[in-house]
């Protein structure tokens, strides 16, 4: 992590406030507890971030909400249905996640993966917080736009504090406690957006048409300066072809009956189901300013939410009708096909 550190840029000189270094220390963790073979795995997102990292959904989801909002960084875009995906089909064995919530293990030729605690969010002011010094340097605020600002960088410490209370304490070893542990993830996030969205629609309420333009700018800015991201947007509506069900090794794995048979019936079109809606509300590029932006988070979080709630009775259904022996069938798929 010290070899990422950074002291430049428009955000703060923190390792975690640069989006890439977060993805470099995201893939870096997705990776060193994992014993399959190659650098790849097929939870990777088209951007190179992991939706995964052993038992944690979305690392870093508090500063990608951010990121968004403030400065248009699309890494919030590149969340949907591959996660749901590795959510049921689990990229790791229960050897792989040994290290995760023992204080990091160590990978082949990879160094020890960080606490899950680093890439659930802090909650301090320095790191958590706003970029408030820079979106203060932008707009030159009044003494009653101060206050407002105030109230929106202890409304973002709030919302880190809501996101980090989701971080898994435990590894979950079944489908069903994956997703589970998605949807409380998810809803922490929903509930982390409901703290900030009101006091920011208060800040940028109170500026003029020139401050407005220049806090708008810095996101503009930032969009030009790493152009390449923009063009991962489109990862969120592409990425439902590439991940095909695994029908026949299901098949040949389990030997189902057919009670068991049209309950996986029943599954597969609820996670089609939930693959259109995300797909159906991927809109990145439709939001300019920070407030619409937020609002674009919620409106995709809420999706994401409802997909998974499409999904998970379903997967509870599948998963009764089997046997233990099934069920560790089951599990060992997203493993087997790494490895």
């Amino acid at each position: 992590m010290n070899s990422l550190s950074h002291a430049s840029g428009v955000r703060s000189g923190l390792l975690l406030s640069n989006p890439a270094a977060r993805g470099q220390i995201a893939a870096a963790a997705a990776l060193a507890g994992w014993h399959g073979h190659g650098a790849n795995g097929w939870w990777r997102h088209g951007g190179g971030g992991y939706g995964w990292v052993g038992p944690l959904f979305w690392p870093f989801a508090y500063y990608d909400i951010y990121d968004y909002t403030i400065w248009g960084d699309f890494g919030f875009w590149d969340y949907g249905y591959p996660d749901l995906y590795a959510g049921i089909f689990a990229p790791y064995g229960y050897d792989d996640l040994a290290g995760y919530m023992a204080g990091g293990g160590r990978g082949p030729g990879r160094g020890g993966v960080p606490p899950l605690a680093q890439m659930c969010g802090d909650d301090s002011r320095d790191v958590a917080g706003l970029p408030i010094e820079q979106i203060e340097q932008a707009i030159q605020p009044s003494e009653a736009q101060r206050v407002a600002l105030d109230d929106l960088a202890n409304a973002s410490i709030q919302a880190a504090r809501t996101i980090r209370s989701a971080c898994p304490t435990h590894v979950v070893l079944t489908a069903s406690g994956r997703l589970l542990a998605m949807q409380q993830r998810v809803e922490a996030m929903i509930s982390a957006v409901a703290l900030v969205r009101p006091p920011l629609e208060k800040f940028y309420g109170l500026l003029d048409d020139e401050q407005k333009a220049r806090l708008n700018a810095l996101a503009e800015d930032q969009r030009k300066a790493s152009a390449p991201r923009a063009a991962l947007a489109q990862g969120c509506a592409d990425a439902q072809p590439s991940l095909q069900w695994p029908g026949r090794e299901i098949e040949a794995r389990l030997h189902l009956d057919d009670t068991q048979r049209a309950a996986l019936e029943v599954l597969q079109d609820a996670t089609g189901k939930a693959a259109d809606m995300l797909k159906a509300a991927c809109q990145p590029d439709d939001a300019v300013t920070p407030p619409a932006r937020l609002a674009a988070i919620a409106s995709r979080l809420d999706t994401m939410l409802q997909a998974v709630k499409l999904v998970r009775p379903a997967l509870e259904d599948f998963y009764a009708t089997l046997s233990d022996e099934q069920k560790a069938h089951f599990e060992a798929i997203g493993p087997k096909r790494n490895a």
